[in-house]
């Protein structure tokens, strides 16, 4: 693994350290990015340490203690006399694990909206960028940025601890981790920037879902959360033709299909359903085990799988649940049946590229040619993925 690769696996895990040692999260992640800077710099001169985590956290504890004082002093200067701090011993080693997910929690504060505790979580646990994180939520960068901000000054005027939650919040913040570890493994899936997908985040949402689901076996959202990421990951490596080019899903060669994945994830499904109330996330891995388990496109359990959209929008009244549903009424009852639902959604901002791309994809269906060429290039138009521009343009380009 490179030194790139390795310091985005640990940033989170060494955050997670230093703010459970120093509680202070606006100033740790300033320290933390400080020793990635500083491994940055170092490492490739200096060789790698023997235990790069340990390493991060005591330089990151370094930059902490360095400003604790220099805090100190300043306020002495002020007050004329202030008892000195105690202060952690910057060199000593800290012990080996990983916080990641204690801080996934963490993040989701009681004082933070839902949309802020998410984009702050995705910004410190997920690796995203303010720009990645702004395309998750549709809104301007420079929108994201101040929520970012809000939301870390909001945590420390709030007086509630940076801490790790009591079991009963912890059940409360568990829907803002469920929908923070679905939305790094969307962006890693399918990202919105040049390429067309990011291992390194799907992975470590994969990752953290298994840590969830090992510590919540009995939470029906919990397990289905990660049967809906093994079953979605399984068809990565077809999403890719010879020249790094988007295949969609009826395309694909489900040959090259992870079928280990699958039977996990499908074996997921069957423990969480019977549980009592099915969520969104369960609904979702069903739909997803219909998929994979079927043969071709045309021999899929179209009838079932419309059904299960069919609650699925039902409980979530989700434009993006909307669109798939539109697009499960086509495979059922016709190209034209699922250009009648996507009237529907034609005003909805937040969906205006997909919304063109599956109308022209039932234009095509229909026999439409001019209209679906038009729909193809609004479509890529719109699109902030280069790889899905790409495709987009060459249907419309075959078409013609």
């Amino acid at each position: 693994m490179t030194d790139e690769a390795l310091l985005r696996t640990l940033a989170p895990q060494v955050l997670g350290a230093v703010v459970r040692r120093y509680g202070d999260f606006p100033a740790a992640e300033e320290a933390v990015q400080e020793a990635l800077l500083a491994a940055a710099l170092q490492w490739p001169a200096q060789g790698r340490p023997d235990q790069p985590r340990a390493w991060l956290v005591r330089v990151a504890g370094r930059r902490m203690t360095d400003q604790i004082r220099a805090d100190v002093a300043r306020r002495r200067r002020e007050a004329d006399a202030l008892p000195e701090p105690v202060v952690p011993a910057p060199d000593v080693a800290p012990p080996e694990g990983d916080d990641t997910l204690l801080l996934l929690f963490m993040c989701c504060h009681p004082a933070l909206t839902r949309p802020s505790a998410i984009a702050l979580t995705l910004r410190a646990v997920g690796g995203l960028t303010t720009a990645e994180i702004a395309r998750a939520f549709l809104v301007p960068e420079a929108t994201m940025a101040q929520r970012i901000s809000r939301a870390k000054q909001k945590i420390r005027e709030s007086g509630v601890a940076f801490a790790l939650p009591s079991p009963a919040e912890h059940a409360a913040r568990l829907g803002a981790v469920l929908q923070v570890l679905y939305l790094v493994f969307s962006e890693g899936y399918a990202s919105s920037g040049p390429s067309l997908q990011r291992a390194d985040l799907a992975r470590e949402a994969l990752r953290l879902a298994r840590m969830l689901h090992a510590q919540l076996p009995d939470v029906p959202e919990a397990t289905g959360l990660l049967a809906l990421m093994l079953l979605t990951d399984a068809r990565r490596e077809a999403r890719t033709g010879p020249d790094g080019q988007l295949v969609p899903l009826d395309a694909q060669d489900r040959g090259r299909w992870d079928r280990a994945a699958i039977a996990e994830g499908v074996a997921l499904v069957h423990d969480a359903l019977p549980r009592g109330a099915v969520g969104p996330y369960q609904l979702q891995a069903a739909i997803a085990a219909l998929h994979d388990e079927a043969p071709s496109t045309e021999e899929t359990d179209w009838p079932q799988i419309l059904a299960l959209y069919t609650v699925l929008l039902r409980l979530t009244q989700s434009p993006v649940v909307a669109l798939n549903h539109a697009v499960a009424v086509a495979m059922v009852h016709g190209p034209r049946a699922g250009l009648a639902r996507l009237a529907a959604l034609r005003g909805e901002p937040r969906l205006l590229h997909r919304v063109a791309a599956v109308r022209a994809h039932l234009l095509e269906r229909d026999g439409d040619v001019a209209g679906a060429v038009a729909a193809y290039r609004e479509a890529a138009a719109g699109t902030t993925s280069a790889p899905e521009r790409d495709y987009l343009l060459l249907r419309a380009a075959r078409l013609r």
